[in-house]
């Protein structure tokens, strides 16, 4: 496939789920606003040219229809095992098992419903010069329990279009500072716990990000997600926090062997 053609694809992709989000966005009436604040400790260790895996750990807190208060509620905790595979300098291939304790969700109707999931999940990037831009593909098996207590199985589908520009550089290093968007288009098996819609919601997301060194970053952004729902639709916004370390736990090693090695020789 060439460049022209994969952006082309891309760019229609981004105009349809824009087309979408606004169909939906005028169908529905009655909407019900919450503020959240979603944090992430994201682990990654490289293996080889070929493979790395990723450890995730997730919080999130949200508002109530009673409260603004965006930590009110603390909704979900969340543990996540990644593998990746580099199948080219284009394409990177992925999958995870995840267990989310959805403890008081207003997306599911704020009931307790623990969840297990596994994704597929494909990103095609675009190289170019002085920014990034990739698509993500990312099919999910969710394993969640409903009001009545019996688990139910929920397929969706998500598509991604991420831009990324470094500020301060034309790379990303060290000392550098990035600005990132993104949108997301969410589509869904109609089941109890999530709703009959086959449309899910939209996630626009736009922030920015640090690299303290090459194996630590931090992002900070502001995310927008429409919901449509049986029961009433959402609106969230969202403040996201992601803290990333890249072979914390060799790096580590090597510090404390390093001091080691140094007190040795006084």
């Amino acid at each position: 496939m060439s460049s022209k053609l994969a952006q082309n694809i891309v760019l229609r992709k981004i105009c349809s789920s824009i087309v979408i989000f606004l169909i939906t966005m005028m169908s529905y009436g009655q909407t019900t606003k919450y503020n959240q604040f979603w944090g992430e400790i994201q682990f990654s260790r490289t293996i080889n040219k070929k493979w790395s895996t990723e450890l995730n750990l997730g919080t999130s807190y949200s508002s109530t229809e009673s409260s603004p208060n965006i930590f009110e509620q603390n909704t979900q905790r969340s543990f996540r095992a990644w593998g990746h595979y580099y199948l080219s300098p284009r394409w990177k291939l992925s999958s995870f098992i995840a267990y989310f304790n959805n403890k008081d969700v207003p997306e599911i109707g704020q009931f307790e419903s623990p969840e297990w999931r596994f994704a597929l999940q494909g990103i095609y990037y675009f190289h170019k010069t002085g920014y990034s831009l990739s698509t993500r593909m990312r099919t999910e098996l969710r394993h969640m329990k409903n009001e009545d207590d019996s688990y139910e199985n929920v397929i969706r589908y998500r598509q991604q279009i991420k831009y990324l520009q470094p500020i301060n550089s034309k790379v990303l290093r060290e000392g550098v500072v990035y600005a990132i968007a993104s949108d997301e288009l969410f589509l869904k098996s109609g089941t109890k716990v999530t709703g009959l819609s086959f449309f899910d919601r939209n996630r626009l997301n736009v922030g920015a990000g640090y690299l303290f060194t090459d194996d630590i970053q931090i992002e900070l952004t502001y995310a927008n997600e429409y919901l449509p729902r049986d029961n009433g639709n959402q609106i969230v916004n969202a403040a996201a926090f992601t803290l990333t370390f890249n072979n914390f736990f060799e790096n580590l090693n090597k510090k404390f062997l390093h001091k080691s090695e140094t007190t040795s020789d006084d």
